[in-house]
């Protein structure tokens, strides 16, 4: 297939997978190898990785209004040294904390995500394993609690959550929504947070993998329209779900997510995609 219509469809998938809670990095695992495409940059993760980038710049656009606060308040903290009650400061600083982990495992993690983590086996099982822990924390997860009410352990906790998602087919907004749901934070708050923690984690991903898209001979064309419509569809995908999670459970996606792993595992099974 030709690499623009390729680019065009893996950004499609990206800007809808990244906020909904179905597992972005495993979509872009799984469509390469329904549709058979052998193009390596276009099956790359660094190719992936900078379609993410692509929808940093929604959450950007997005939330530009909160971080125009949070990001002088978190500096105003540093430099009185103190919150001085204020949310913006204590939010910016739960923030940081909460991307530690996940940036230390990357960092640990780096060769395993590049080779072993990309199997599309893999994806199908951890499809169905993020899908109960979703139910559960929809089930269990408490309903009363904001974005201001995240303490600093449990911004470790749900660092920490996020950290797994680096294993494609778990979903780094669906683990965090969950981490955060667990913490008692209503639907539409913890995917607020989700979504406002996704900003760091994407940028330093990005940052760490844009040496190789330097590098590669295809990065041209491809990934500026992959990286386009990633940020022109997750804009829409972010609004869309913020709306659908006030009056509404993720039961959609859990449903989703098992009859996706199921369905991949038949495909493996029958031998119509390699694993």
């Amino acid at each position: 297939m030709d690499p623009i219509v390729a680019a065009v469809i893996m950004g499609i998938v990206q800007g809808l997978t990244e906020f909904l809670p179905i597992s972005s990095s495993g979509h872009l695992i799984i469509v390469p190898f329904l549709f058979g495409w052998s193009d390596p940059f276009i099956r790359s993760l660094a190719f992936s990785v900078m379609l993410h980038v692509g929808t940093l710049a929604a959450l950007l656009v997005y939330f530009r209004a909160d971080w125009l606060r949070l990001v002088p308040a978190g500096f105003a903290a540093v430099r009185d040294r103190s919150f001085r009650a204020d949310p913006d400061r204590h939010l910016a600083w739960v923030l940081v904390a909460s991307t530690i982990p996940a940036a230390l495992a990357g960092l640990l993690l780096n060769d395993l995500i590049e080779t072993a983590f990309r199997e599309v086996g893999l994806v199908a099982a951890t499809l169905v394993v993020g899908a109960a822990i979703l139910w559960l924390a929809d089930r269990w997860g408490g309903r009363t609690k904001g974005v201001g009410d995240v303490t600093f352990p449990v911004a470790i906790g749900i660092g920490a959550a996020q950290a797994l998602a680096l294993v494609p087919g778990i979903s780094r907004s669906g683990i965090s929504i969950s981490a955060a749901r667990f913490a008692g934070l209503d639907r539409e708050a913890a995917a607020r947070f989700s979504f406002l923690l996704g900003i760091p984690a994407i940028a330093g991903a990005g940052i760490f993998e844009l040496k190789h898209v330097l590098h590669s001979d295809a990065a041209g064309a491809p990934l500026a329209v992959g990286l386009l419509l990633s940020a022109v569809v997750g804009y829409a995908a972010i609004a869309w779900l913020l709306r659908f999670l006030r009056t509404r459970t993720t039961m959609p996606f859990v449903v989703y997510r098992i009859a996706a792993g199921i369905a991949i595992f038949a495909l493996l099974g029958a031998g119509v995609i390699s694993p």
